[in-house]
C-alpha cells in the first residue's frame, strides 16, 4: 500500500499547515501534501492584519511559510505532489499520488475552497489591487472609499453588510430582479442607507491600471452599458469546494463536506478543515483552529482504533 503513515493531511493552506503542526506534536507520524505550494489562498494576501497576535500586516507568503517550518520543526513531513485517489482500505486509507502510494491510518482533508469568479475583464489582472473575494480581509484597506459588491445570496449580503460599516459609498449589483438571500437579510440591505442596490445589472469589465478605478455595468434589462467609478470590486457568487478525492462523505447543499464539532466527516477515520467543510465563516483563523482541533480528533481516533484510548 505504499509508505504508510498515522496521519495523512491532504491540501496546505492554513487548516492543513495546522493540523500537520498538530498532528506531528501530537507524535503522529504525519504527512503533508500539496500539490502547489504550501500556504493556498493566503499566498495572495498581500497584507494580513486581522489574524490575533500579530501586532502588525504581515505577508500572506511569509505568514505561510513561518507555519510550514514551524510543522516541519515538530517533525511533519511535507510531499509536493497531485493526490489522484483516496479510498479506505480496511482500517487505512489508500492515497494514490502523481509522486508515490501511500496509506494512513487517519486522513484530513483541507484541500479548501475556490471562489467563483466573474469572469471580466479586468478581474483576473486586478486581483488584490481592488478585487476580492473576502470583505472581512480586504475592506478595512478601502475605509471611507468607494466599493462595489457583486451577487445576491447570504454572503454577499452578509459582506455589503460588514461593507458599510467601512463607507457609506456601496454599490450592490446582482443580476437578477431580487436578490436570493434570506428575506430578513435582504431586507436589511434594501433599507440600509449606505448601500446602493441595482438589479438586473452585471459587470461587464473592470478598469485600471496599477489598481481598480472602474467597471462597466450593464442593465441586463435595457442593454445599456455605463461606466463607474470605484476603488474596490467584492465578488460573492459563491464558492466550490474541493471534494472530488471524497464523494461518499455527506455534504450539504453548497457542496461543503458536514462535520461535526469534532471535525470528523460520515466517514470513520476521515476528518475535514477549513474552507471545505461546512461553516458559518471562513477565515484564516478559523481554519487554523479546524486543522487543530481534526489533527486532535485524528489522534484520539487512532488511538481507539488501536486499542489504546483512554477516557
Amino acid at each position: 500500500m505504499g509508505t504508510e503513515y498515522d496521519l495523512v493531511v491532504i491540501g496546505g493552506g492554513a487548516a492543513g499547515l495546522s493540523a500537520a503542526q498538530y498532528g506531528a506534536r501530537a507524535n503522529l507520524r504525519t504527512l503533508l501534501v500539496e500539490e502547489i505550494a504550501a500556504g493556498g489562498q493566503a499566498l495572495l494576501i498581500d497584507a494580513l492584519e486581522n489574524y490575533p497576535g500579530l501586532p502588525g500586516p504581515v505577508n500572506g507568503y511569509d505568514f505561510a511559510e513561518a507555519m510550514r517550518r514551524q510543522a516541519e520543526s515538530f517533525g511533519a513531513s511535507f510531499l509536493s505532489a497531485s493526490v489522484l485517489s483516496l479510498r479506505k482500505d480496511g482500517a487505512l486509507f489508500a492515497l494514490e499520488t502523481s509522486e508515490s502510494a501511500i496509506s494512513a491510518k487517519a486522513a484530513i482533508l483541507a484541500t479548501g475552497a475556490k471562489h467563483r469568479h466573474l469572469g471580466a475583464p479586468g478581474e483576473q489582472e486586478l486581483a488584490g489591487r481592488g478585487v476580492s473575494y473576502c470583505a472581512t480581509c480586504d475592506g478595512p484597506f478601502f475605509k471611507g472609499k468607494r466599493m462595489l459588491v457583486v451577487g445576491g445570496g447570504d454572503a454577499a449580503c452578509d459582506e455589503a453588510m460588514f461593507l458599510s460599516k467601512l463607507s457609506d459609498k456601496i454599490l450592490m449589483v446582482h443580476r437578477k430582479g431580487r436578490f436570493r438571500a434570506q428575506r430578513s437579510l435582504a431586507e436589511r440591505v434594501l433599507k440600509n442607507p449606505s448601500i446602493r442596490v441595482r438589479f438586473d445589472t452585471v459587470v461587464e469589465r473592470i478598469a485600471g491600471s496599477a489598481k481598480v478605478e472602474s467597471v462597466v455595468l450593464k442593465e441586463t434589462s435595457t442593454g445599456r452599458s455605463y461606466e463607474e467609478a470605484v476603488d474596490a470590486v467584492f465578488v460573492f457568487i459563491g464558492s466550490i469546494p474541493q471534494t472530488s478525492l471524497v464523494p461518499e462523505a455527506a455534504k450539504d447543499e453548497g457542496g461543503f463536506i458536514v462535520t461535526d464539532e469534532r471535525m470528523a466527516t460520515s466517514v470513520p477515520g476521515l476528518f475535514a478543515a477549513g474552507d471545505v467543510r461546512a461553516s458559518p465563516f471562513r477565515q484564516i483563523v478559523t481554519a487554523a483552529a479546524d486543522g487543530a482541533v481534526a489533527a486532535h480528533s485524528a489522534s484520539v481516533y487512532i488511538d481507539e482504533m488501536e486499542g489504546s484510548g483512554y477516557a
